[in-house]
């Protein structure tokens, strides 16, 4: 029998075996005994596993609504005052690891836990009894599918639409193995788009949608990065928009616009994009609609720009480049405010770097993964000091945590 000791960072219940190693447990909650449990991973310091059989269950324990929580919210199984609790001393703990003391953060949602992704990539599963295609989700810590008939995380919308192409396949008698996997997404007005990825085959490209956040509207691909929640989005926008004091702005990792373009449209602001769909995108989200990919310009006459280069579009006082962050130090100027939103790795150290050389006036350092962001916090703190920390659940039901840091020179 193994004792849980706390939820770490990941989504684990942490156990020690009777040996001393370490046991990374899914369906676990800190107090519970795991009597039986299903290992998923096995390595010379840990294992990884699922629990099965759990004697004396936690008061924070609630019954999950989907049969395939595991795979897609396995923190179904806590109450969700719990997990907004938990969430919060998570990140303090994650600080802490890098020799950062901070306030237990405030934790923002909107009360809608269920029902909350704009989208969803389904699995396709062949029913060899029933001779059909059936949605699936990847059961967690294998290969193999598991086939559902409902799920409680993405908007009905989607599930609907999902159904209905699983129909259509079977009509025709399609065969699973045919497909990777069926991506859809849908906007705030109920609109759905996306498709079906092949084996062996390009991904095709889908018919973009629009939302409207913070009073603009912003155009985006299905299949590319656009946020999954957004009415908690919105509410961590508006609290950026509070820290943003000086003219000029740098929004680095910027995606096709949506955090400078909502805070600091009315400011000198550049936006640096890597990808190149997205900065297309966000070309088009900062009214440059008519223009091909590099080397093959072409902007609509009498539209206000400057220059339009292999790297480079630009609309009266904002300037959008197709480059990598770390790549685009010389925008970086000491009377800005730079708006950072990394990928999971992080900053990459030559833009810490940078920035403790130029040292802007304001940095805003959204994070969808705490412990990277509390690493890059910690080799800027020498120069500046956190003024604002604010957490938001934007993905409900699963471990992963949302954070927001200001810090000021």
């Amino acid at each position: 029998m193994i004792q849980v000791e706390k939820n770490i960072p990941g989504g684990f219940g942490l156990g020690t075996m009777e040996d001393g190693k370490k046991i990374f447990l899914w369906n676990a909650l800190p107090g519970e005994i795991i009597e039986e449990y299903d290992i998923v991973k096995s390595k010379s310091h840990f294992i990884e596993a699922i629990a099965t059989k759990i004697k004396n269950p936690s008061p924070h324990r609630v019954s999950p609504l989907d049969a395939c929580f595991l795979s897609t919210s396995p923190w179904q199984i806590m109450d969700y005052n719990y997990e907004l609790e938990l969430k919060k001393s998570l990140i303090v703990e994650i600080f802490r690891e890098h020799n950062l003391e901070i306030p237990t953060p405030e934790i923002f949602t909107d009360e809608k836990d269920y029902f909350y992704r704009n989208k969803m990539e389904y699995a396709l599963y062949w029913d060899n009894s029933e001779q059909k295609i059936k949605l699936a989700f990847h059961t967690r810590g294998s290969h193999r599918k598991t086939p559902i008939t409902k799920t409680s995380l993405e908007r009905p919308e989607i599930f609907t639409s999902a159904s209905r192409i699983v129909d259509e396949l079977n009509s025709k008698h399609e065969e699973a193995r045919k497909y990777q996997s069926l991506l859809l997404r849908c906007n705030q007005k109920d609109e759905v788009s996306g498709g079906l990825y092949e084996n062996g085959k390009p991904h095709p490209h889908f018919n973009n949608l629009t939302d409207t956040i913070m009073g603009h509207e912003y155009s985006y691909s299905p299949n590319g990065f656009f946020q999954i929640n957004l009415p908690v989005y919105e509410m961590a926008l508006s609290e950026i928009a509070k820290h943003i004091d000086t003219d000029n702005v740098l929004d680095l990792y910027s995606g096709v616009g949506t955090i400078g373009l909502s805070v600091a449209r009315n400011r000198h602001l550049t936006l640096v994009e890597c990808d190149k769909s997205a900065f297309f995108e966000m070309a088009k989200n900062i009214a440059i609609e008519d223009f091909s990919e590099p080397g093959k310009a072409r902007i609509s006459a009498g539209r206000p720009w400057l220059s339009y280069g292999q790297t480079r579009v630009r609309n009266g006082n904002i300037l959008a480049i197709l480059a990598k962050s770390e790549e685009a130090l010389d925008y970086l100027a000491s009377d800005q405010t730079v708006i950072l939103d990394p990928p999971r790795a992080g900053l990459d150290r030559k833009l810490t770097d940078k920035l403790l050389e130029i040292m802007p006036k304001k940095i805003i350092y959204l994070s969808c993964n705490p412990a990277t962001q509390a690493r890059d916090v910690a080799l800027l703190i020498d120069k500046y000091h956190i003024t604002t920390i604010k957490t938001y659940n934007f993905f409900p039901h699963t471990p992963h945590i949302e954070n927001l840091v200001v810090l000021s020179l």
